[in-house]
Parts: structure tokens; C-alpha cells; sequence
């Protein structure tokens, strides 16, 4: 069973497109893959949401699901709480996860927001969901200034809940880093305490999808199906 969660040292930083990515390269690969969104917020019933992102740009070929979907774009528990609807809890993201994996090589689940965002009235993140799974977490965080202290934050959260990560991606790296970015290149992996494995380029998610297949392997380092060398 392969089951990796990926989260982001905050919002809105590149997780869905880092996902695509990742699923892409594993397509490539031959590997099968399915991309699991345990809590779409922001989102109306019939639009498009993330886990349609990941397959118009990774191909046809992944496997998605959704367990549930809240229309304004809050943390699941406010968004559930606020439409009357039920939240998604963490062992209900582990038993989607551990099914998709029965079926595929690779299950990527995506999280919302940063790792600690609350998906129940219990205060039950996405860190609970991994531990139940026994999964590792996925790092992505942003390039510039400021992302030492949020990946180490995450990081040490993920220590404490015994949550093993396999590396940070920088989610969106600028055609034109500044000097903070370009530091952190060096830096990331030790505020992190893992490794670096990918730099997925900023506006990449503009790309044609024939495009994005072709150069997704190249952003992510081996260890997440890419040929990418820090």
C-alpha cells in the first residue's frame, strides 16, 4: 500500500498543482494512481473542484474522489458547521484512502489549507487522518520569505504527532527568485528536517496538459517519480 498526504505550510501555495505533478509522473512512470480530496471547500455543487484540477492536468488516467464538498471557501469545520452539513472525519479519510490503495500503485490525498486546519468539531486535522493510516506527509511550502518558520512549524507538528514526511516541494518557484528564495534552497531541508524534492514552477497550472505531462517529472526528485537533482 502506497498512500502519501500532502499538506502546505499555509494556503493557496501550489498543493493542488504539486499534486498533478506527482500523480502526472507517476502516470508516466506506468504506475496507477488516484488522488483522494477528503474536504472540497470553497466550491458549488457541479463546478469543478481540485480533484478535477489534478485530472485535467495529470490525464484522464487518475482515479479521483471526494468525500465531501462545502460551498463557501472556509477550514472544513467552519464550512461544514456553517451549511448544516456533516464534516468529514479522520477515519473516514483513512478507511477512502486504504480503499483507493487496495486498487492503485500510488493514492495522493490532499489537504486543505496548512496541516492543523480543523476538519471536525473535535479539532481533528489532517495530521489524525495520516497517523490512522500509518502515511506519510508531504511537505509544500512557499518559496520566499517567511517559509523557513511556517515549514518548520509544520514540521515539528508532524514530529509531535509521529508522522513520518518524506521531503518538502517548493509549490510555485519564481522564473525570477530573489535572494530569500534563492537561500532557501540551502535552508528548506533544515528547517524541514527532510530533504528538498522539487520545485514545481510557478504557473505551471497555466500550462497546456499535454505541456505539464511532458515536463512534471522533471520538477520532483526521484523519491516522487521525477528526475529533478537539487
Amino acid at each position: 500500500m502506497s498512500v502519501l498526504f500532502i499538506t502546505g505550510t499555509g494556503t493557496e501555495i501550489g498543493k493542488t498543482v504539486t499534486t498533478a505533478a506527482i500523480a502526472a509522473a507517476e502516470l508516466a512512470d506506468g504506475r496507477s494512481v488516484a488522488v483522494l480530496k477528503p474536504a472540497q471547500t470553497g466550491v458549488a455543487a457541479g463546478e469543478p473542484g481540485d480533484v478535477a484540477e489534478v485530472a485535467r492536468l495529470a490525464g484522464s488516467g487518475v482515479t479521483t474522489a471526494e468525500l465531501a464538498r462545502y460551498p463557501e471557501p472556509l477550514a472544513p469545520a467552519t464550512a461544514a458547521r456553517r451549511a448544516g452539513l456533516p464534516p468529514v472525519r479522520p477515519y473516514e479519510i483513512a478507511e477512502a484512502a486504504g480503499k483507493l490503495a487496495t486498487e492503485h500503485d500510488v493514492v495522493l490525498v490532499e489537504g486543505a489549507g496548512g496541516l492543523l486546519v480543523r476538519f471536525d468539531e473535535t479539532g481533528a486535522t489532517l495530521a489524525d487522518a495520516a497517523k490512522a493510516l500509518g502515511a506519510p506527509m508531504l511537505m509544500v511550502a512557499q518559496a520566499g520569505l517567511g517559509t523557513l518558520n511556517a515549514t518548520a512549524l509544520t514540521a515539528l507538528a508532524l514530529r509531535t504527532a509521529g508522522i513520518e514526511t518524506p521531503g518538502v516541494v517548493i509549490g510555485s518557484w519564481p522564473a525570477e527568485p530573489d535572494l530569500a528564495s534563492r537561500c532557501n534552497i540551502e535552508d528548506l531541508p533544515e528547517s524541514a528536517g527532510a530533504p528538498l524534492l522539487g520545485l514545481v514552477p510557478a504557473g505551471s497550472g497555466a500550462l497546456p496538459p499535454t505541456r505539464f505531462r511532458a515536463q512534471a517529472s522533471s520538477w520532483l526528485a526521484p523519491r516522487l517519480g521525477g528526475t529533478w537533482q537539487n
